[in-house]
């Protein structure tokens, strides 16, 4: 795996803020919020050509809440 990443990786995205960010609720995270918790992220790099949009945002917030779940579920095996 590479050791850096940008926003068109929105699943490894979404891993990454369960992980790093366990207590926070993806729903109440504004989108303004979510993009500085991503640039803030160990290895996050925007590269040119490839800027952040709604769209992306919101697929990012996506991925997760199911990251967040299913780390939850896991706790509870």
């Amino acid at each position: 795996m590479s050791t850096s990443f940008h926003w068109l990786d929105v699943e490894l995205i979404g891993e990454l803020l369960a992980e790093h960010h366990p207590g926070r609720d993806p729903m109440r995270t504004g989108f303004v919020e979510l993009k500085r918790l991503v640039t803030g992220l160990p290895g996050f790099r925007e590269e040119p050509g490839h800027p952040v949009n709604e769209k992306i945002l919101e697929h990012i917030q996506k991925f997760w809440i199911e990251a967040r779940e299913d780390l939850r579920s896991n706790e509870d095996d």
